[in-house]
């Protein structure tokens, strides 16, 4: 457990001292579309869409934020059916057309690879609608050895507008204990990464003299009023 924890440190601090530019220009556009009242979508499938969970309705986390949850890339409906969902250069034709994304918007794709079709769609999608968007992804997946399975043959850090590089290795495991690679790091670093940006928001939002839509704890007490208002302002484009 000790040199997981040891080498899941080192990655951390890697990342986010390479994220940081990336990051903090993202993290400027955010603030500014939040501030016209736009929202942030996330979305990712299988393992990738539990990092669009982690950013909604949680304590310390930013209110505007709504998961883009499709049943069938989703691990709960089935991960192999999830797995073959996302690879299916057809199935983004299925949900596309019904997204709300607006010009004000930011959309947030997490894809570890970044070569599958399904979030290629989404990234040149929410492009297509003027909003911002934003992947977290390994660049250790190069176009070389890993290429797009997209008809365009563009990965997807050719389709956005700011990368944070999770600079985790392709197979995921940053352990190697005799032959078996182990230790899966994306979600670890994929999540921090995310929080660090929504942190990072709060900073350009308070800096420009705006209060960030944050939530408060529920588990304490005087919050519920704070809360309700959050809910109550964005309720028109986000289902709590």
């Amino acid at each position: 457990m000790n040199s997981y924890i040891s080498e899941i440190t080192a990655r951390l601090t890697e990342a986010g001292r390479e994220a940081k530019e990336p990051l903090e220009r993202a993290a400027v556009q955010l603030a500014h579309r939040i501030a016209q009242g736009g929202i942030i979508h996330l979305f990712g499938s299988g393992h990738s869409q539990l990092l669009a969970q982690e950013g909604f309705f949680r304590a310390g986390s930013l209110a505007c934020v709504q998961p883009i949850s499709i049943g069938p890339l989703m691990l709960h409906e089935g991960a192999l059916l999830s797995s073959t969902n996302e690879k299916d250069p057809e199935f983004s034709k299925t949900f596309l057309p019904s997204l709300d994304i607006r010009p004000n918007d930011a959309v947030i794709i997490i894809s570890n690879s970044g070569r599958n079709p399904v979030p290629i769609d989404m990234a040149e999608f929410a492009n297509s609608q003027g909003a911002y968007t934003v992947s977290i992804q390994s660049l250790l997946y190069t176009e070389k050895e890993h290429p797009s399975h997209h008809t365009s043959g563009k990965r997807l850090e050719a389709c956005v507008s700011a990368v944070l590089d999770t600079k985790v290795p392709p197979g995921d495991g940053i352990m190697h204990i005799d032959t078996i690679q182990c230790g899966p790091a994306s979600s670890v670093v994929g999540n921090a990464l995310l929080h660090a940006l929504f942190c990072e928001v709060v900073v350009q939002m308070s800096a420009n003299g705006m209060e960030p839509p944050v939530f408060k704890s529920g588990n304490l007490e005087g919050n519920e009023s704070h809360n309700d208002a959050l809910v109550a302002h964005y309720s028109d484009r986000i289902q709590f």
